[in-house]
């Protein structure tokens, strides 16, 4: 089975898919999913399918090419694993949700966005300076998927429900990378994850709308209990 799953292919017309693209790409379609829902196992999930992912993207083997690294893709991974964790730790300790959802979803406050804004600019020009530093592939739209990914999962972890709409500009960017690359099949993945991510989008939205009313009650029924 581990042989399988590291060396195995999948024969697709001519060529063929990795064995370790498929599943990897299917473990971080579960984890969006699970997250989606807003339960805890979204983020170990994902983490399987960042320890995969990476393994195929840093040896340059994906759907049946040959090819340069792709850097800025392998990079994130890690990152990933790290926001993760993060993610993990803090959706275990929030169960903030009345409906039972570990987080209740939430927009981000202005200093928020403008917080998020000046990590991202910064984080662009430190991971595109690297990216083009150890020659990865087109490191301008590889260093914004890098740094649009990292906020993207930092703000999942947060419950911020703009997150959703920051994996979609990141993946619109890495359909355009993986097609120019000849990633076709992986390329696929992301433009389904985009679509996925609009209907999650709209998920967290209508569950925030739930949970403004209910905590504004909870609010005036502790209040008038004070006041009792």
């Amino acid at each position: 089975m581990l042989h399988w799953l590291l060396d195995g292919t999948i024969p697709v017309g001519d060529g063929y898919l990795s064995v370790r693209e498929v599943v990897g790409n299917g473990f971080g379609l579960a984890s969006a999913l699970l997250g989606m829902r807003r339960l805890v196992w979204a983020w170990p999930v994902g983490l399987v399918g960042n320890v995969l992912l990476f393994t195929v993207f840093v040896s340059g083997e994906l759907s049946g090419a040959v090819a340069e690294p792709l850097w800025g893709q392998a990079g994130r991974q890690v990152l990933f694993a790290v926001a993760s964790a993060y993610g993990w730790w803090r959706w275990q300790h929030t169960r903030g949700a009345t409906d039972g959802g570990a987080v209740a979803p939430r927009w981000a406050t202005a200093t928020e966005r403008l917080a998020l804004l000046g990590v991202a600019a910064v984080g662009y020009v430190v991971a595109y300076e690297i990216l083009q530093h150890i020659g990865s592939y087109s490191p301008p739209t590889e260093a914004w998927i890098l740094t649009g990914s990292v906020l993207a999962t930092y703000g999942m972890a947060r419950g911020y429900v703009e997150f959703w709409l920051v994996w979609v500009a990141v993946d619109v960017v890495g359909v355009t990378t993986l097609v120019d690359a000849g990633y076709y099949p992986t390329a696929g993945m992301y433009l389904f994850y985009g679509g996925f991510c609009v209907l999650g989008f709209f998920a967290w939205w209508r569950a925030e709308r739930r949970t403004e009313p209910e905590a504004d009650l909870a609010a005036g029924q502790h209040s008038e209990g004070a006041l009792a």
